[in-house]
């Protein structure tokens, strides 16, 4: 395995908490939820060299409103059957990087997402990146919500699966979280899009009780198209 592809295997390690030992193929330890999102084969329906294209969007009172583009990179490996991933993830002073993958199957923008929101967790409250890590985790393997919805993308209607969790509602640290103890994570995945991540959105708002007042802070990733 190339060192890229330790790197960024490491850092869905962490999210996973993977046993010493434990492998990447030991899919029954893991919730349906984390099979759904870091063990499928998201790149199953990518043929040849692709570049998957998202929209990003930000709102909210605690940050300016700003947009952006995510482009996921698919090629084919030098050698053998295996797909390579690069992402671009934002541009500019908000480029978020991580390393390429080799040898990849699931889709590597999911990782990028998470990842970045728990250093941005990090940077707001002055909470560590690993402990909100382990919050996702934990929700992730524990407490998801997993339902079948219907989609509808460029005027087709298909089928979806989305996942959802709230992982720092309960913790009981969350009066340190600066507002963001009731954010919630929506990632919505469809076998009909490239990739098959429709859209990932995170929304944090200052009461639960208050659905007309605008959010603290919404961040959403969601598919806009595909080419070779």
């Amino acid at each position: 395995m190339s060192k890229p592809a330790r790197c960024c295997r490491g850092l869905l390690a962490a999210l996973l908490v993977l046993g010493a030992g434990a492998g990447m193929g030991a899919e029954d330890s893991f919730s349906q939820a984390e099979q759904l999102l870091f063990l499928s084969d998201h790149l199953s329906n990518v043929l040849g060299s692709t570049v998957i294209n998202y929209a990003y969007s930000k709102s909210g009172t605690l940050d300016p409103a700003s947009e952006g583009t995510v482009h996921l990179t698919v090629s084919a490996m030098p050698q053998g059957s295996g797909k390579h991933t690069h992402v671009d993830f934002l541009s500019g002073a908000r480029k978020f990087e991580l390393p390429d993958i080799d040898d990849a199957t699931s889709n590597p923008v999911i990782l990028f997402f998470l990842e970045r929101d728990v250093r941005d967790m990090q940077r707001r409250t002055g909470g560590q990146a690993s402990y909100f890590r382990k919050r996702v985790r934990i929700a992730l393997a524990e407490a998801a919500q997993v339902q079948l919805v219907q989609l509808s993308i460029k005027g087709r209607s298909v089928n979806g699966t989305q996942i959802s969790i709230q992982p720092f509602t309960d913790d009981p640290l969350k009066s340190r979280f600066h507002g963001l103890a009731d954010k919630i994570y929506v990632f919505t995945l469809s076998q009909e899009v490239p990739g098959q991540l429709y859209r990932m959105q995170t929304q944090a708002r200052a009461s639960q009780d208050q659905a007309d007042a605008p959010p603290l802070l919404e961040e959403t990733v969601t598919f806009v198209g595909a080419q070779p």
